[in-house]
């Protein structure tokens, strides 16, 4: 296995969030089980280069693309991460083209109605992904506004309880609608989202700029650039994995 897949300190954080490997039989226990770091190494491999899951060197990476595709599909999402500021995050979507289809597809409005996806992701003010999701193309950025929100899991400070959810969230004229401000306001977050049919220079970008570099982060990784898994929880496997990472070199740089 390729060491710099799977570094020790990504490996300590992962490996206690990894369901427990199921028991081997007593009688015709089969081929030994792949470890799970071989098999992270797998997805890791596809997650920077984007090939395909058939083209996994698996003499290299010390797993099969199979064996790391079917290891991704059974896994458990993976966020955890520190460091973050809750106090102004921002919200946002970006679409990539869908290749074979599948769920969560949609024509793009972007992209002369070609069968797409929109990536959709809440940050903190440091660009750290809290949560994300994964919709059609043709789905509205305002549909996940809540869903994002209520994504987002506890997180524990210095001090009282686990926060849950920003004091304000920032976002662009796609999000200008009364009703969602209202529901924000009624959550305990203040809105502050710019107004369609108003000039530019509201100064949102000065805080709302971190969640498009955040996508600039993600979609250097291969595999998030276009999507090529027709199954939607692969896909979602994967771009959660991305903001793992992201949020692992957040703690690398802290330390």
């Amino acid at each position: 296995m390729r060491a710099d897949l799977v570094p020790d300190d990504l490996w300590e954080r992962v490996a206690p969030l990894l369901p427990p490997a199921p028991e081997r039989r007593h009688r015709y226990p089969g081929r030994l089980r792949v470890p799970d770091r071989a098999a992270l190494a797998g997805v890791m491999y596809v997650l920077r280069t984007g090939v395909a899951w058939r083209d996994v060197p698996a003499e290299a990476v010390g797993c099969s693309g199979v064996t790391a595709w079917r290891r991704l599909r059974d896994w458990s999402e993976l966020r955890r991460a520190g460091l973050l500021d809750l106090d102004d995050c921002a919200v946002d979507g970006s679409h990539v083209r869908a290749l074979k289809r599948g769920d969560h597809t949609g024509p793009s409005p972007v992209d002369r109605a070609r069968p797409g996806s929109k990536h959709h992701v809440i940050v903190d003010r440091h660009g750290t992904p809290l949560a994300v999701t994964l919709t059609g193309g043709n789905r509205h950025d305002v549909t996940q506004l809540l869903p994002l929100l209520d994504s987002v899991p506890p997180i524990r400070g210095l001090r009282g309880r686990p926060r849950r959810k920003p004091r304000r969230l920032y976002a662009d004229r796609g999000y200008d609608f009364d009703k969602y401000r209202r529901l924000l306001w009624k959550r305990g977050v203040k809105p502050v989202i710019a107004r369609r049919g108003v000039a530019h220079g509201s100064g949102l970008g000065k805080v709302r700029w971190v969640v498009e570099r955040t996508f600039a982060w993600l979609h250097q990784f291969k595999r998030l650039r276009i999507r090529y898994e027709r199954r939607a929880d692969l896909h979602q496997g994967l771009l959660e994995l991305a903001c793992s990472l992201i949020c692992l070199r957040r703690l690398r740089a802290s330390f």
